[in-house]
C-alpha cells in the first residue's frame, strides 16, 4: 500500500480510461498529471509503478484516496467491480466483507505540535479543515504546489510561458485567480503559501503540446525547481502578473499569501532568484530546503533573507540515502526515519532557530509521533487527509 486512509475498504468499478469516473476504482499502470482529473474523482487507484511520496501519490495522500501498486501481470485482470482491501494491502474482484482487519496506529499527540501548515489541492481542502470538529487550532496556513494549481484549471504552463509575455501574464492572471479562490475560505489568522512552479520535465512533457522539450536521462536530477526558473524568461512576467492580480483581488488580504521557492541549492541561487524575479528586498519569499547543499546552506538561506524554511522530507530522504522515491524497487532503502535523515532535518531545524527564521517540517502520519520525540520541531507540514485521521472526531 502506498497511500493508506482510514478507512478499511473502498469499493468501486474499474476505470481503465484515464478520464474522470466519480467514485470509481482507478487502474493504471503509471501516475502522472495527464491523469490529474481522473485521480481526484477517483475512490482508489491501482498501478503497477511508482514509489509511496512520488508527485501523483502525495496529491492521493492529500486527498485521502488510497493507492495500492500490484504486480504489472495482475492489472489485465482487473476489471468489473473491485475491493481495494487497505488493511491487507490487498485487492479482490467484485465485493468482500473487509473483516475487523488490523488496528490502527496510535494517534500522533497533535497537542505538542505549534503550527500546522496543511498540505492541500484545492479549495475544498481549506474548507474540510476548518470544518474539522474539534477545530484543530494550529493549522494556521495551507500549502499549494503551482503545478497542482495549473492541473486543476487546466493550465499548461510551459506553452503559455513560451508563447509570448502577453501570454505569460495571461497565465499568471489565471493561477492567481485559483489562489485566491483558495484565500477566501481561510479564517482570520491564517495564511496560503504557494511554492513556486517545480515542474519537471517528465511530467511536463505530458501536458505541454505546443513547445518541444528536452528529453532528460534524470528528470528528478535535471532543469527543475530554482534552476528552471533562474533559465525562463517570462516566468518573472507571469510571477508579475500573478502578484498583482492577487494584490487587486485581495486588497489588504494580499499579504496573507506567500510564496516559496523549490528545489535549490545554496544562497548565490537564492540571490540570484530573487533578481530574476525582480523581488525588493523587503519582500518575502521562504525556501525550501530538500537537498544536502540546501541542508549545509540553511543558515546561509536564513542569512540572505529567506522569510521561512519548509524541509522537503520527501526529497530529501531519497537524495541522502540513494533511493529513488519512485521507485518500488528500493522501498525498503527509502527511510524517512533513517538517523542520516533526521540528522539533516536536526541540522536545518537548528539553523532556522538560531536566526529567528520559521522551519516547517514535512511529516507523513507514520512520522509524526517519531519526529515530535527526536527533532526539535514544533511547526510541521502534514497533508489533509492524514491530518483528518489524527483529529479525534466528536459527535456533532
Amino acid at each position: 500500500m502506498l497511500v493508506g486512509s482510514h478507512r478499511r475498504a473502498v469499493r468501486g468499478t474499474c476505470n481503465r480510461t484515464g478520464k474522470p469516473g466519480d467514485g470509481a476504482v482507478l487502474v493504471a499502470e503509471t501516475l502522472g498529471p495527464e491523469r490529474y482529473d481522473a485521480i481526484v474523482s477517483s475512490s482508489a487507484v491501482i498501478c503497477a509503478k511508482g514509489g509511496r511520496t512520488g508527485h501523483m501519490q502525495s496529491l492521493c495522500r492529500s486527498r485521502g484516496i488510497p493507492v495500492l501498486r500490484v504486480d504489472p501481470s495482475e492489472l489485465d485482470a482487473l476489471v468489473g467491480e473491485v475491493t481495494v482491501l487497505l488493511d491487507r494491502e490487498s485487492v479482490v474482484l467484485g465485493a468482500v466483507d473487509s473483516g475487523a482487519g488490523r488496528p490502527d496506529a496510535p494517534a500522533a499527540a497533535l497537542g505538542a505540535v505549534e503550527s500546522i501548515c496543511v498540505v492541500i489541492a484545492d479549495a475544498a481542502d481549506v474548507r474540510s479543515t476548518n470544518a474539522l470538529t474539534p477545530r484543530v487550532r494550529q493549522a494556521d496556513s495551507f500549502f499549494i504546489r503551482e503545478e497542482f494549481l495549473c492541473f486543476a484549471a487546466g493550465l499548461s504552463p510551459i506553452d503559455a510561458l513560451r508563447a509570448d509575455a502577453a501570454e505569460a501574464e495571461r497565465y499568471g492572471a489565471a493561477v492567481a485567480a485559483e489562489l485566491c479562490a483558495m484565500a477566501a475560505e481561510l479564517r482570520p489568522g491564517q495564511r496560503l503559501v504557494m511554492r513556486l512552479l517545480d515542474l519537471r520535465s517528465d511530467d511536463a512533457v505530458r501536458i505541454t503540446t505546443g513547445v518541444r522539450l528536452d528529453a532528460e536521462p534524470n528528470p528528478e536530477l535535471g532543469r527543475h525547481g530554482a534552476r528552471w526558473l533562474l533559465h525562463e524568461p517570462r516566468y518573472p512576467d507571469a510571477f508579475r502578473a500573478l502578484r498583482r492580480r492577487v494584490r487587486e483581488q485581495l486588497g489588504a488580504d494580499a499579504d496573507r499569501v506567500d510564496f516559496a521557492v523549490p528545489f535549490i541549492n545554496d544562497p548565490d541561487e537564492f540571490r540570484r532568484l530573487r533578481r530574476h524575479l525582480g523581488l525588493s528586498a523587503g519582500t518575502a519569499l521562504g525556501v525550501f530546503v530538500e537537498t544536502p547543499a540546501a541542508v549545509h546552506s540553511s543558515a546561509g538561506f536564513c542569512a540572505a533573507g529567506a522569510g521561512e524554511l519548509f524541509i522537503g522530507t520527501k526529497d530529501l530522504t531519497q537524495f541522502y540515502l540513494a533511493a529513488d522515491r519512485g521507485n518500488h524497487l528500493v522501498s525498503a532503502a527509502y527511510q524517512t526515519r533513517h538517523p542520516a535523515v533526521l540528522a539533516a532535518l536536526r541540522q536545518a531545524i537548528e539553523a532556522g532557530d538560531a536566526a529567528g527564521v520559521p522551519v516547517h517540517v514535512f511529516s507523513l502520519g507514520a512520522d509524526l509521533d517519531h519526529y515530535l520525540r527526536h527533532l526539535p520541531a514544533r511547526a510541521l507540514m502534514m497533508c489533509t487527509a492524514e491530518l483528518h485521521h489524527l483529529v479525534p472526531r466528536t459527535a456533532a
